[in-house]
């Protein structure tokens, strides 16, 4: 057909279903899920993604506080059961 081998029409085809449904789907999303783009992106949300990112550190601090924690208790843990054993 034209010289176009068979598969390349099928491979275009595939492609353009593929983008007709990603526009189709993109149309059904409600606002809020679709992508953002740089320039849509306004200032109070960057300030909120700023506030998230500040509470996030915060969080990752106070998890590696209470690992620090639970590794000192397991520690005495160990040594008060080792003391245990050795007494007969």
């Amino acid at each position: 057909m034209l010289g176009i081998p068979e598969w390349a029409i099928g491979i275009g085809a595939i492609i353009a279903l593929v983008t007709v449904l990603q526009v189709v789907a993109a149309r059904l999303m409600p606002p809020g899920y679709r992508r953002r783009s740089w320039r849509g992106e306004t200032l109070r949300d960057t300030e909120d993604v700023q506030a998230r990112l500040a509470e996030l550190d915060e969080l990752k601090q106070r998890v590696g506080e209470l690992e620090e924690r639970v590794d000192f208790a397991e520690r005495l843990l160990a040594r008060q059961r080792e003391g245990e054993r050795l007494q007969p």
